[in-house]
């Protein structure tokens, strides 16, 4: 388990400046099924057998995202679910990405 799970995302603001590649590569090691898209944001896909354990999941990511006050963009289909998670405020990713994404990994 990724000790990423174990932290709390913490508020961002425009300020902030979006993680560096290094960092971003040291990070994803500890999120691997996620995948770096431009050095900007992070998707996963889900699959399930069926409609309702899909919406399941949603719901579960949806309590989480509330929880730790950052919010996925979530595509749900039958049996399937597509995750895609940035910072919207620095326009890019930041340590919380990598956190909700560790949390997302634990309801999976």
């Amino acid at each position: 388990m990724s000790d990423l799970a174990h932290r709390k995302c913490v508020v961002s603001s425009a300020g902030m400046a979006p993680l560096t590649s290094e960092r971003i590569a040291e990070l994803s090691d500890q999120v691997a099924a996620w995948q770096v898209e431009e050095n900007h944001h992070l998707t996963r896909q889900f699959s399930f057998s069926d409609f309702v354990g899909a919406l399941d999941f949603v719901n579960r990511v949806g309590d989480v995202a509330e929880a730790e006050a950052h919010h996925p963009d979530i595509h749900l289909a039958w049996g399937m679910v597509r995750v895609a998670i940035w910072t919207h405020a620095v326009d890019g990713l930041t340590e919380n990405d990598f956190i909700l994404a560790a949390k997302i990994d634990l309801l999976a």
